[in-house]
């Protein structure tokens, strides 16, 4: 087992993080929270076709490049680093849906549209109130053959206002539980589809609420609760790298304006409690970085033990980053909880993801659960 990445991967590390500073630095971002995607589509398409970021793991025969669950955790660290509003991480979720659940037909169909960055796309799951597990899937799907009509509403979707295709877990009528569970594709702009943007701490990601009323959508051949089990493990692991390149940063900075930043004659970064803050920011981002590449080793490898490994990931990122993101602003003292500052940035974000598929108290449930104990 190596969890190094290796030359070539570095390389793509590289290659993105330069990629991001010239086309998505946070005075773009600041920019783009009022725009109502919250995110350039230019951008996005030279994302597409200069780095090929939504096709990483597509495979060349459906229009990607056929790369490792690592690049894809890369990415996801690299535009957490810039807390990014691009709709990598929601068109990534429904293309990992898709390979898992769609039949060969079906991933020919619909994955060159979204590899090449044509469609973006999300998945939809939690329902208003409820949790992220099987249970908490009201939305319910009827009819026989291809074709199905949903009734129901999805919350929390990431990019749900904007998306091109959502895939959606919903339930046979009549069934509870794991029972029943499949996966649906619809059209964003289908009738009876209503999407209504959510209000946000975090202005730099939209994620909306999803109506639906007799809407058709085309059923995905393999759908199941394990196989939308499996794609939410990985999603997690990926929401984790995420939070972990938001947390690095927000440790970088603290540094940086320790430095900088002088009181009663000396650096703050030379007092002892300064010191301490960081320190301690560098622990649990160390912590929580063997914990998110562990898992994803194992999402790469589609290791047994993944299950157990993607909300120990979870947990222990959405801790290391709401604390780096806490423990800088104090760092930065009083300008740090201003507007002129971008510390906000990184700490709104921390709380949302720290939300998003279950807070770290969920996960160590969740993670207890599939002990056993």
């Amino acid at each position: 087992m190596n969890f190094a990445f290796d030359e070539d991967q570095e390389e793509f590390r590289a290659t993105l993080r330069r990629f991001l500073e010239q086309v998505s630095p946070l005075s773009s971002t600041r920019e783009l929270m009022a725009e109502p995607l919250a995110f350039s589509p230019e951008v996005w398409r030279r994302a597409s076709d200069q780095v090929g970021l939504p096709g990483l793991v597509v495979s060349e025969e459906d229009g990607g490049q056929g790369l490792s669950f690592l690049e894809l955790v890369i990415a996801a660290e690299e535009l957490g680093r810039v807390v990014s509003g691009m709709p990598f991480l929601s068109t990534t979720s429904a293309i990992l849906a898709i390979q898992a659940a769609g039949s060969s037909e079906q991933r020919a169909q619909l994955l060159p549209a979204l590899a090449s960055g044509d469609q973006t796309a999300a998945l939809a799951t939690a329902e208003p109130g409820e949790g992220w597990g099987p249970d908490g899937i009201g939305v319910t799907a009827s009819g026989d053959g291809d074709e199905v009509v949903l009734n129901g509403r999805k919350s929390y979707v990431l990019d749900g206002g904007s998306a091109d295709l959502i895939v959606v877990s919903a339930r046979r009528e009549g069934t509870v539980g794991e029972d029943g569970i499949v996966l649906v594709v619809v059209e964003g702009d289908a009738p009876g589809v209503s999407r209504r943007v959510l209000d946000s701490m975090d202005q730099t990601r939209r994620m909306a609420e999803i109506t639906l009323k007799d809407a058709k959508g085309r059923l995905l051949e393999n759908g199941s609760w394990s196989t939308l089990a499996r794609t939410l493990d990985r999603v997690e692991v990926l929401l984790s790298a995420e939070m972990i390149g938001g947390a690095q940063v927000c440790l970088e900075r603290a540094v940086d304006y320790a430095q900088k930043r002088h009181q009663f004659g000396r650096a703050i970064g030379s007092f002892q409690a300064i010191k301490h803050l960081c320190a301690d920011m560098f622990v649990e981002i160390e912590s929580a970085k063997a914990a998110v590449y562990y898992a994803a080793w194992a999402a790469d490898e589609d290791n047994e033990e993944l299950p157990v490994l993607a909300p120990l990931a979870k947990a222990y990122a959405s801790q290391a980053y709401f604390f780096a993101a806490s423990e800088s602003l104090h760092v930065h003292g009083g300008i740090g909880f201003t507007w002129a500052d971008d510390s906000h940035l990184y700490f709104k974000r921390a709380k949302v993801t720290e939300l998003l598929y279950g807070d770290a108290t969920a996960n160590k449930e969740l993670l207890a659960q599939r002990l056993g104990l």
